[in-house]
């Protein structure tokens, strides 16, 4: 049995900003001459990857199984690039090679039941898997029920984006396609929602095409919320970048949507205005995914309450969820989130199976946008958790970007950017 020394482990755990309390990795190998216990991950995105990865890296002894149905995962974060032209689908495309090498085993599956009395998934071919822990990282999927005039099939001529792969696609061939002078209209939804920012950094990028390719055309925002995420600095980019170019229109002005014609693509606000549009990127409010609900671990609102300490389900014990699908606290529903919530997961895991005492979690998020690709602001926080507050805000910790930088100071944090994507993207699939 390999063992790490405390250096080693503290380094490991340093990603996420955790604290190691009076955890000793020591004294877990010490008794992993015991049969190794089965963890099973499911969702192979961001969170699940990332604890599959350090289940195995914490203790090499355990059985890690990771179920996945795509052979390749296809990022949110940078997908937003692919709609710009600045970027590829494969180039943020990522396989599962790295995982297998270090021992973990990968199935390419759907899981279709869960028996948490029997510690049992069932996967799409019939199989079923034993687990000791159970962790779920099913990302989002969409409350189409709330949406009046649309159901998952009009995805296809309207398409939402918000998982990255052929919507990304279809998306940017809309966007190709539509003449100059024509309009786009984006529609985010109420929070909470995957990426908060995402949306903005959409239309910024967006723009940025429009004005290279099609300089007559337009964007509306027609936006559920009163605000959002980096709204002085997106905005300040925009009027910079992108003048007359792009409208918010907020909800309480006529940014609620009322219904969607898709035949016809418009969309009818509550105010009892219509608009039209090329193309119209809905994306549709959200819940957790579907496992989720089938396995009966969501509440009225349709997400996961957890234990925001361990991760660990407040409905089923020995089932922990991570990610989108889980209710953390004043942590954001978005990639870099889930990656941070993968390690604290993977630490609680390891401690509750070997009885050790886990450390005291730290959770961290940093998000990078792009207004163009010269041009970047970010927001970041550190989170801690407490039995009263569950995970909170650091008062003091990270911040955002200032209003008042200048060009130089923009483009590199446009820069980091991209090398906080390919931080996340190695630690993830690395």
């Amino acid at each position: 049995m390999n063992t790490y020394d405390r250096r080693r482990f503290i380094k490991l755990l340093g990603g996420s900003g955790m604290m190691l309390a009076s955890f000793n990795p020591l004294t877990v190998f010490a008794q992993s001459n015991n049969p190794s216990a089965r963890v099973i991950i499911v969702g192979g995105g961001f969170g699940g990857a990332t604890c599959a990865k350090y289940l195995n890296m914490f203790d090499p002894g355990l059985s890690v199984t990771l179920i996945e149905p795509s052979k390749r995962f296809t990022s949110c974060p940078f997908s937003n690039a692919v709609l710009s032209g600045m970027r590829d689908l494969d180039s943020i495309s990522y396989g599962y090679h790295a995982h297998v090498k270090r021992g973990i085993n990968v199935v390419h599956d759907k899981v279709t039941q869960i028996d948490a009395a029997a510690k049992k998934i069932t996967l799409g071919n019939g199989e079923k898997l034993s687990y000791d822990r159970l962790v779920l990282s099913p990302g989002i999927d969409f409350r189409w029920e709330d949406v009046e005039g649309m159901n998952a099939s009009d995805m296809e001529l309207i398409p939402h984006a918000w998982q990255g792969g052929p919507q990304t696609t279809l998306l940017r061939d809309q966007l190709v396609a539509m003449k100059d002078g024509g309009t786009f209209i984006i529609a985010p939804p109420e929070n909470p929602f995957r990426c908060p920012p995402g949306p903005y950094e959409r239309v910024s990028l967006i723009a940025h095409y429009l004005q290279q390719h099609k300089p007559n055309s337009k964007i509306m925002i027609l936006d559920a919320k009163e605000k959002f995420s980096k709204q002085p600095l997106f905005m300040q980019g925009w009027e910079k970048l992108y003048p007359g170019m792009i409208e918010w229109v907020s909800g309480d002005t006529g940014g609620r949507i009322d219904h969607v014609d898709v035949k016809n693509k418009t969309i009818h606000s509550e105010s009892g205005d219509k608009h039209q549009a090329e193309v119209i990127n809905f994306i549709p409010p959200q819940k957790a995914g579907l496992i989720a609900h089938t396995a009966g671990l969501t509440n009225s609102d349709g997400w996961c309450p957890v234990n925001q300490r361990t991760f660990e389900s407040e409905v089923h014990s020995d089932i922990h969820v991570i990610g989108d699908a889980s209710i953390a606290g004043k942590m954001p529903k978005s990639g870099f989130a889930a990656n941070s919530q993968g390690k604290v997961c993977a630490a609680a895991i390891v401690s509750a199976v070997h009885g050790t005492k886990m450390p005291e979690p730290s959770y961290v998020n940093t998000c990078y946008s792009l207004v163009s690709p010269d041009y970047g602001i970010s927001v970041a926080a550190v989170y801690r958790f407490s039995d009263d507050k569950g995970i909170y805000k650091v008062e003091g910790s990270g911040g955002v970007s200032p209003k008042e930088a200048d060009a130089n100071f923009r483009k590199q944090e446009a820069r980091y950017a991209k090398g906080w994507y390919d931080s996340i993207t190695s630690d993830s699939f690395g």
